[in-house]
């Protein structure tokens, strides 16, 4: 297989920070070469998220210039690189967290390429990887939630967001959402919030306070930022955890570590790729995800698909709120 591998390929690369207009759509990038340990996947779907608006603007530094964004995809292997790939071979069709999946081929680190499991229909597997893994990770090690346990989810219709409302409702807990519109509302419910707030226009620290007796939440889950930071910490109870996850509305300020006494606050900045460094975490998680996915028929909700030529509108989407669930790009497009 290894022979009918090209020497380029479409891809999209940046090679200076900004707005979309810094993304470069290319048709004659060099293929990848897989490195020992590595094998090469070409790309059949291949997933957006935040992370990869912080990368595009320089909020997260590129390691070097020109630079393909992109952080998961699913595919089938066409090439090893030799040395430990962790039984993988030609024809696999895997899943990979790996940089530089904004393009048709990527050489991934076999140790997080991850085979997908029969029953799982095309795009589940790159639309619920990142984000579902970062959901999942989070509420077995940022906090641990146990069942009945009141949990406040922020931008519960996004894409982490609807995972985490979807895994909080199938291991009991009692999840309140934050959305912006009727419609978000909806599609958060529908995943399993018990409450959704929609914050433009209802007050979430008076409703937070009124569902939990004036107690707060065990924790908070929150992807937003800036915005929504002072009052996630408002809104926890006693001994509460705070997990910050993400800047969608830009970094929070500068925290004063005093302000955690008051309540023995636990603030926690987790990343996935800590969660999952080893091998063995990779592959348990990852079975632990496709396993909630096909028992509990959890919902992996595609935005759309995009065609890769036309990632700067998707970038768009993303940031401007325009979209509920996992937005994907097709590199054959």
């Amino acid at each position: 297989m290894a022979t009918s591998v090209p020497k380029t390929m479409k891809g999209v690369i940046i090679e200076k920070n900004g707005g979309t207009e810094v993304l470069q759509y290319k048709t004659d990038l060099p293929v990848p070469e897989p490195k020992e340990g590595q094998v090469l996947v070409k790309n059949d779907f291949i997933g957006i998220n935040y992370i990869d608006t912080y990368f595009r603007t320089g909020l997260y530094p590129a390691p070097s210039w020109p630079y393909i964004l992109g952080r998961e995809a699913e595919g089938t292997v066409v090439k090893s690189g030799g040395g430990d790939t962790h039984g993988l071979k030609d024809g696999d069709h895997v899943v990979i967290l790996a940089e530089g999946t904004y393009a048709e081929y990527t050489a991934a680190p076999a140790a997080k390429a991850a085979k997908i499991p029969d029953g799982l229909e095309p795009k589940i597997a790159a639309g619920a990887l990142l984000q579902g893994l970062t959901a999942l990770t989070m509420i077995r090690e940022s906090y641990h939630v146990q069942k009945g346990d009141w949990i406040l989810v922020h931008a519960a219709a996004g894409g982490t967001g609807l995972w985490l409302v979807q895994l909080l409702k199938a291991v009991g807990a009692r999840t309140i959402g934050t959305a912006s519109t009727q419609e978000k509302v909806d599609l958060a419910k529908k995943a399993g919030a018990e409450v959704v707030i929609n914050y433009s226009h209802e007050d979430v620290k008076a409703k937070v306070m009124e569902l939990t007796g004036g107690a707060g939440v065990a924790a908070v889950f929150d992807g937003v930022g800036k915005t929504t930071f002072d009052l996630s910490l408002d809104v926890l109870a006693r001994k509460g955890s705070m997990v910050s996850f993400g800047n969608a509305s830009g970094a929070p300020a500068p925290l004063e570590v005093k302000v955690l006494t008051a309540k023995n606050i636990k603030l926690s900045r987790p990343t996935l790729f800590n969660a999952i460094f080893t091998r063995e975490e990779y592959e348990g998680y990852t079975k632990e995800l496709f396993d909630f996915i096909l028992k509990d028929k959890l919902d992996t909700r595609i935005h759309e698909v995009y065609p890769l030529s036309e990632v700067a509108r998707a970038h768009n989407d993303l940031e401007g709120r325009k979209t509920t669930g996992k937005l994907l790009l097709d590199p054959s497009k």
